[in-house]
């Protein structure tokens, strides 16, 4: 992948080289690799430009995202537009979260959204940097790409890339099938920019 490529993808040259590391790290090395990574990333970060979980919701729609934890607005209504709040009180207790405040600390970051304290401490020992502590490093284009190479290895999304499975790829990424077209779309481009 290089500058021109990213440019022609809508991409911000800054990427180039966080890319380029965790393509070679990670064994991303074919076209179809690059292409399902880069179209999966984008969708997960708004084309790499949003690197942290958006969590300012209205009550109605956090009845719509979260029902099971909002089954009416009113229930909803004291977490509506209070971020921190309601990463403290969705993630809690789940996904190695364990001290009050962990949901918010460890919320989703970087391309993938990586989230939780487990996550967050697998991650860090994985790519040799302590992001319990230090979890801003994510908001970052060397370490966001780094974290999503780390999953993507983690989840052994190359061998899906390779046979072009790309709703069970979006499945162990995500959990369910969200933007299947777009990120379909996406890797589809991203195939055709590569050659």
């Amino acid at each position: 992948m290089n500058t021109l490529q990213l440019t022609e993808l809508g991409i911000d040259t800054k990427w180039d080289i966080p890319l380029n590391q965790v393509f070679v790290k990670y064994d991303i090395g074919t076209p179809k690799r690059q292409a399902a990574f880069i179209g999966q990333c984008a969708v997960e970060s708004a084309n790499f430009t949003r690197l942290q979980e958006n969590l300012n919701y209205s009550a109605q729609r956090l009845t719509q995202v979260w029902f099971s934890r909002f089954p009416n607005v009113s229930m909803a209504e004291p977490y509506a537009h209070n971020p921190e709040k309601l990463a403290n009180f969705v993630y809690a207790g789940r996904m190695g979260n364990l001290q009050d405040g962990d949901g918010w600390k460890f919320h989703g970051r970087g391309l993938i959204q990586l989230t939780g304290r487990e996550n967050y401490a697998n991650c860090g020992s994985g790519i040799g940097v302590d992001i319990i502590d230090n979890p801003d490093l994510l908001l970052t284009p060397k370490y966001a790409a780094l974290s999503a190479g780390w999953f993507w290895n983690k989840k052994g999304l190359n061998a899906l890339a390779d046979t072009q499975e790309y709703g069970t790829m979006t499945r162990r990424i995500n959990g369910g099938l969200t933007g299947l077209e777009e990120r379909i779309a996406k890797i589809t481009k991203t195939l055709q920019v590569l050659g």
